[in-house]
């Protein structure tokens, strides 16, 4: 059995949505959440604690499962720090 789960922060105009995408034994739904404000990162972590629960998720769709490769290790952080330095709003502090 198999579970990975994603949540994704874009803003689609007029509001801030979050896509949260899981995969459960090879069955893919997903889930729609209207943030309106830009929400901060303890918002968003809130909110998933205090609504997973009432989370209405799209039906099941066969999902395929396609094998990650092992990525090296310095090349993985690379990839981190560009996709933080691009966030929109936010700096990172050094």
């Amino acid at each position: 059995m198999e579970y990975k789960s994603s949540l994704t922060i874009m803003f689609e105009n007029p509001f801030w949505i979050g896509l949260y995408e899981r995969i459960d034994s090879g069955k893919y739904e997903v889930c729609k959440i209207t943030f309106g404000a830009e929400p901060k990162d303890y918002e968003v972590y809130d909110f998933i604690l205090k609504s997973w629960k009432d989370l209405k998720f799209s039906p099941p769709v066969k999902a395929e499962m396609r094998v990650e490769q092992k990525l090296n290790p310095k090349r993985l952080q690379r990839e981190i720090n560009s996709q933080l330095e691009s966030r929109g709003n936010f700096k990172r502090a050094d």
